[in-house]
């Protein structure tokens, strides 16, 4: 070969490589209010701002596996009921200290749960986000839009609820997530009319202030099923 030619050896070493990390929006709906967990970055960039739990991807892992490494580890979080790949953000300036290409991906906690968190570490409603860090606000914006788009089509609301509910109690939940209320004999109809739900033999203990108890339910299958890809949880007053 020409010593003159270029080789396709020494091209490939000026190949740019880039960090890659990995983030979780981790929702949970706490006191009917959707909250998402956030952790108090304590050096710059940021320093002081809310950021979502997560790292980087480890040269040998896969991104699932490392998400939840460190979840585990950063935020001893290892209570998830469902998780997702949301997006990939790959704008060039989101972290100013180097390129960064994040992964993001929405992970649910049943209500019932109260998780140790460190002390840095807190969740917080989503619609009162404090300051946050880097493009975290517009990933979990985007994740609770998935999150809305998937209740109304899956059964995801497993993931969300205890074992056994009410309807008002998992009523309470769908209107966190959606951001709109929903009428509680809508929802239990259109639930078991897709047998995402179905009645037990058990009733909730009677409240202090008397009246009939109330008939608690389950979801027919604790893992993710779509039910209906056209159905939509509409607004009040929508069309």
């Amino acid at each position: 070969m020409n010593a003159s030619q270029p080789s396709h050896a020494s091209a490939s070493d000026h190949t740019v490589r880039f960090r890659h990390e990995v983030l979780a929006a981790v929702f949970q709906v706490r006191e009917k209010r959707l909250h998402c967990l956030l952790w108090r970055r304590a050096k710059p960039p940021f320093e002081g701002d809310w950021a979502l739990p997560g790292g980087p991807l480890g040269p040998e892992e896969l991104l699932g596996s490392s998400l939840s490494r460190h979840l585990a580890t950063k935020v001893d979080l290892t209570d998830i009921a469902y998780l997702e790949q949301l997006e990939t953000r790959s704008d060039v300036d989101r972290d100013p200290r180097e390129r960064t290409i994040a992964t993001a991906y929405v992970a649910l906690v049943s209500s019932p749960l109260n998780p140790s968190v460190p002390s840095d570490t807190t969740w917080f409603e989503v619609d009162d986000l404090p300051s946050t860090a880097f493009d975290h606000a517009s990933i979990i914006q985007s994740a609770r839009e998935r999150l809305r788009a998937k209740l109304t089509y899956t059964n995801v609301g497993y993931a969300l609820a205890p074992e056994t509910f009410s309807i008002a109690e998992l009523r309470s939940i769908y209107a966190a997530c959606l951001g709109h209320d929903v009428s509680a004999t809508n929802l239990q109809r259109v639930l078991q009319r897709r047998h995402i739900i179905e009645a037990t033999s058990v009733v909730a203990t009677p409240s202090a202030s008397g009246g009939r108890p109330a008939a608690l339910y389950r979801f027919t299958e604790r893992t993710l099923l779509v039910t209906d890809p056209f159905a939509v949880f509409r607004p009040p007053h929508s069309p």
